[in-house]
């Protein structure tokens, strides 16, 4: 029996990397970015649990595919659904994509750090929004600025005298 459990719980790991990994191929990696750790806790840990279920089913029974094993392989589609639902609304909901604006002039610092409503978006926060924006802010700040004498160097290294 301790071998059986070391295999449930083998399947069950495997099981766990090749629902993410479906998921974030079939998804969207960034939509999968934008969504709450929770519920990718909760999708991803019961299909996982939902594969390795029909598996113990079908070890179990006289046949493979009998009534549990049936039973837990649609828990596992209506998971499945699931995760494609919360993608799309992640996709119809999440933070808008910014690659239409590269015929525009670069924005200021101050318009790339304005911060939106938290209440536009249950799955928007003040954390998410800030550090998608915060590498093209610093591009902004220090273009340039490591081409200054004495900037960014240690004191005295490049300074005048």
């Amino acid at each position: 029996m301790p071998i059986l459990r070391l295999a449930y719980t083998t399947l069950f790991l495997i099981a766990l990397l090749a629902v993410f990994e479906l998921w974030s191929q079939v998804g969207g990696q960034s939509h999968l970015d934008l969504m709450p750790w929770y519920i990718k806790l909760v999708l991803g840990m019961g299909a996982a649990l939902a594969i390795v279920k029909a598996a113990a089913a079908a070890v179990s029974g006289d046949k493979a595919w009998n009534r549990r094993t049936l039973r837990w392989t649609v828990v596992l589609a209506v998971l499945l659904v699931f995760c494609g639902l919360a993608s799309y609304y992640v996709h119809l909901y999440g933070e808008p994509d910014d690659d239409d604006d590269q015929d525009q002039p670069q924005q200021s610092v101050s318009r790339i750090y304005e911060l939106r409503p938290l209440s536009a978006s249950p799955l928007r926060t003040v954390v998410q929004n800030a550090h998608r924006r915060a590498p093209m802010g610093m591009v902004l700040r220090h273009s340039g600025h490591c081409f200054v004498v004495g900037a960014g160097a240690a004191p005295g290294f490049f300074s005048r005298d």
